[in-house]
């Protein structure tokens, strides 16, 4: 493989819907690509605006034991990372949009950082890097 990158990330949630209005409309993503792919399943990407890197994919959890996962992907630790270049922006947007956060902005050696969590539990840092 001559090259490579990741091109997604699986997210599984209970409803596609409800997971797209929360990231695209709270959290401020943009819908990359929704297609119906029959019988209820649907090939959803979403990524951070303005961002050329991996989506996730929004996947409907089916089954009980994926139904067991939801809200758990990292058992309880930040899931993932996202990079702003400018905090109090977004976080003053996510904040007035419903995000709940765990906690207050902290400045740590590596930036200025948040833990905010999706509607299932899963947690997510908002991090804008420390400048050099």
């Amino acid at each position: 493989m001559a090259t490579s990158a990741l091109m997604a990330v699986t997210l599984l949630v209970p409803d596609y819907d409800q997971a797209i209005a929360f990231y695209v409309g709270c959290v401020g993503f943009e819908l990359v690509e929704d297609t119906d792919l029959g019988s209820g399943k649907r090939w959803v990407r979403i990524r951070p605006k303005n961002s050329e890197g991996a989506c996730l994919l929004l996947a409907r959890a089916v089954g009980a034991e994926q139904i067991a996962q939801i809200g758990r992907q990292a058992g309880g630790r930040v899931f993932l990372f996202f990079q702003t270049d400018d905090f109090r922006r977004d976080h003053a947007r996510m904040l007035t949009a419903g995000v709940k956060f765990r906690e207050l902005p902290r400045h740590e050696p590596y930036g200025i950082v948040a833990v905010f969590e999706d509607p299932y539990g899963n947690c997510f840092d908002l991090i804008e890097p420390r400048r050099e």
